[in-house]
């Protein structure tokens, strides 16, 4: 039997019988686990309310032999009041961590994960930081970290660095006139993509819709779908009560 404690966040939760639930965390130390909340949905219990998704936690969890992670405690690091708030700013939480259960390896350690998301959320409880590009952001990050940041500098086939008048993700990056395929990329995404990539995002998230703003989004989420293969439902919709189920 195992025991130990780590920070996570909360991907998604669901059901589980009667009265417990099964929460898929993000954790610090451990990556992305499955846990059992035994009884969390009884009105007496004090992990239902704790383990909500979008939160970061504590989490102390015990695992038996052949058994998923058994949650023992859980107490909150952030309350994120201002994310709770905002419907806007939920659904662009959503969004995030749609994407990051989409991320298949379990019980892998991957620190770097767990603080893209803790930074995501921090943004979205910024009153200063407007959440229609932050999904967009954390799934171009997302993509750098794994390898596969598109190529904007220059034509991702040829080398040409200008002009880059198209965008295809399946090939990663912008295109030149002779090469051109995917989708037609305007000079303000182009712009927008390389400030969000560039170090420039805090100034990009400031601003009230920077031009090239949902052509950004529309390519950045077309992207992360083909990385991971699978279709994504939470961009700019309503937060479904289930997520991922």
């Amino acid at each position: 039997m195992i025991e130990f404690a780590d920070d996570a966040i909360v991907l998604r939760t669901y059901t589980s019988g009667e009265a417990d639930r099964v929460a898929v965390l993000w954790t610090r130390e451990h990556g992305k686990l499955r846990v059992l909340a035994k009884g969390a949905r009884k009105t007496s219990s004090r992990l239902g309310g704790s383990l909500e998704t979008l939160a970061h936690v504590g989490v102390d969890l015990i695992q038996g032999r052949g058994e998923r992670y058994i949650v023992r405690h859980v107490v909150h690091r952030e309350r994120y009041a201002t994310l709770r708030a905002d419907y806007d700013r939920i659904a662009a939480g959503y969004a995030v961590v749609e994407v990051a259960n989409a991320i298949p390896a379990e019980d892998v350690a991957d620190e770097g994960i767990f603080e893209l998301l803790r930074r995501v959320l921090l943004t979205l409880d910024d009153p200063n930081f407007r959440p229609g590009l932050v999904p967009t952001s954390f799934f171009l990050r997302l993509l750098a970290y794994d390898g596969s940041a598109p190529v904007l500098d220059a034509c991702v086939n040829c080398g040409r660095s200008e002009p880059l008048v198209a965008f295809d993700a399946a090939i990663g990056g912008a295109l030149c006139p002779q090469c051109r395929s995917g989708r037609p990329l305007s000079p303000d995404a182009l712009e927008l993509l390389r400030r969000i990539t560039g170090g420039d995002l805090a100034a990009v998230l400031r601003a009230e819709e920077p031009p090239g703003t949902g052509e950004v989004a529309s390519l950045a989420h077309e992207a992360v779908e083909l990385h991971f293969g699978r279709r994504l439902r939470a961009t700019h919709v309503a937060p479904p009560r289930d997520l991922g189920r």
